[in-house]
């Protein structure tokens, strides 16, 4: 995992044109990768696009379609004036963690008239990063009572933007109700390491949960 670590913070660029090196476990096939589905949610515009893009070894798969004025009544753009596209299915993305353990990430649409795939996207996966944004946070109590429900293993990540104010993870902690089992980080979707770093906190915190 040193290496992954390593090349992000050398500058290797989040998002390849090509898929990159071949892994030890794509010569030799007697070394099966690990696959591993993490699924990323969160509110409408926090970031989860953006996080899915940055930590990508693979050009991502994106499903973003332009806004239209038919979507004023239902998108808050308050805090995101400049949004001008919304993902309307998923995002996906690969990263390698390990010469045999493989990442794929799945973001889901964060409006509720999407919610409906939800199920969907979450089957199979080892558990889920949940984005928050503090200006914003009841907007990802909808993804928090659905992974409580379903008993996904779940890490709650605040995607820092500009100009925002910084809280503590444990003042996270507190106004959004987060049991204390459960990590709560700071992060900035853009950054691959800081990514990573979540990532890492995720498939952690899943082996704890269900460590068979």
């Amino acid at each position: 995992m040193d290496s992954v670590v390593s090349d992000a913070a050398r500058g290797v660029s989040p998002l390849l044109d090509e898929e990159g090196p071949e892994q030890p476990w794509q010569t030799d096939r007697t070394r099966a990768p690990i696959a591993t589905k993490i699924v990323v949610a969160g509110g409408f515009g926090v970031g989860k696009t953006t996080l899915v893009t940055a930590v990508s070894e693979i050009t991502p798969l994106q499903t973003e379609a332009l806004m239209t004025e038919a979507s004023e009544e239902t998108d808050d753009l308050t805090s995101t004036p400049g949004k001008l596209t919304t993902t309307v299915a998923m995002d996906f993305g690969r990263i390698t963690l390990d010469d045999d353990l493989v990442l794929y990430l799945f973001g889901t649409p964060g409006q509720q008239r999407f919610w409906f795939m939800w199920d969907d996207l979450v089957r199979g996966a080892i558990g889920a990063v949940v984005l928050a944004d503090t200006r914003r946070l009841k907007d990802c109590f909808p993804a928090l009572d659905y992974f409580e429900s379903c008993g996904l293993p779940y890490v709650v990540a605040v995607n820092h933007f500009d100009g925002s104010e910084l809280f503590e993870p444990e003042d996270v902690r507190e106004a959004l109700t987060i049991p204390a089992r459960i990590p709560v980080m700071i992060m900035d979707a853009r950054r691959r390491i800081s990514v990573i770093e979540t990532l890492l906190s995720l498939v952690g915190h899943a082996l704890d949960e269900t460590p068979e």
